[in-house]
């Protein structure tokens, strides 16, 4: 069923989206996606295939098959991702692609911009980070929705953001109970946190020289706040003063003990990082400081 857009644009919603879920019925995507056209609201959408991705637990190919699962295709997000952006051509919606991961999506959103300048997509660090090869033998904590991809994916969706087709980076941050998660991999649930690695991660791809510093806190802040019409994400007079702090050399590691999340499952466990920030200022406050740094 659709909800009441006015309704819910009067009570303050800035977007509209069915969060994970994605909607597999065309008909009534195409009148949620006209619905917000007539209110000017953004519309957020996962493209996933549910019939296509059926039981299959991560990328389809090669390493799947020598885990024995089984995998989710590329196709299950390029055929919905093809489909809602020829419904947001017709319907005229602000569409948004909330999580894309492979190359072959990232080559259909770039031909329909040229089209069509209401779209935009948003990548999950996960993807810009890692890949299929980090499951290693059945590691839960890298199932991931979507699915980690092949390498070429991944170096693909760091072209995508480098260049501007991706618009936004998101943390995927998707607690999950830890008991959830210790089990066979078939069985464990789908997620891991992903809120205080967020920058650090996003950092790697500035240390490495695969995308410059202002193209990375562009997709993290004021794009972003852009895409939803927000007046935050930006340092301007009138502006929030919503602020932090980086130290973009300051080693660290990622440890149980360090996460202050009550959900431990991370998919940067172990790993070292460089850079973090020191200092959290939210109207003009600070709220939180680096204990190292005060």
């Amino acid at each position: 069923e659709i909800t009441e857009f006015g309704l819910l644009k009067e009570a303050g919603a800035v977007c509209l989206t069915d969060g994970n879920s994605s909607i597999q019925s065309s008909s009534l995507l195409r009148s949620a996606m006209a619905y917000a056209a007539n209110f000017d609201m953004p519309f957020v959408h996962l493209p996933a295939d549910a019939d296509l991705i059926g039981d299959g637990v991560m990328n389809a190919g090669l390493f799947a098959t020598v885990l024995g699962l089984r995998g989710i295709p590329r196709e299950a997000e390029t055929i919905p991702l093809s489909r809602d952006l020829q419904l947001a051509a017709l319907t005229g919606v602000r569409y948004h692609a909330a999580q894309l991961s492979t190359a072959a999506s990232a080559e259909i959103l770039k031909s329909a911009k040229t089209r069509n300048p209401k779209v935009t997509a948003g990548v999950s660090i996960n993807n810009l980070c890692l890949n299929e090869n980090d499951i290693g033998r059945y590691r839960t904590y890298f199932k991931l929705n979507p699915p980690l991809r092949s390498e070429d994916d991944r170096l693909a969706m760091i072209e995508a953001l480098r260049t501007g087709v991706i618009d936004t980076i998101h943390s995927d941050h998707d607690p999950q109970d830890s008991e959830v998660k210790r089990r066979p991999f078939a069985e464990a649930s789908i997620g891991a946190i992903g809120l205080e690695t967020f920058l650090a991660a996003s950092l790697r791809l500035v240390h490495s020289g695969e995308v410059d510093l202002l193209t990375i806190l562009r997709a993290m802040t004021s794009r972003p706040a852009e895409i939803l019409g927000l007046e935050t994400g930006r340092i301007a007079r009138g502006a929030p003063a919503d602020l932090i702090l980086i130290d973009l050399d300051y080693p660290w590691q990622v440890t149980e003990k360090s996460i202050r999340s009550k959900s431990r499952n991370t998919s940067f466990e172990n790993a070292r990082m460089q850079g973090k920030v020191m200092r959290t200022i939210v109207g003009g406050k600070t709220v939180f400081v680096e204990e190292q740094a005060a």
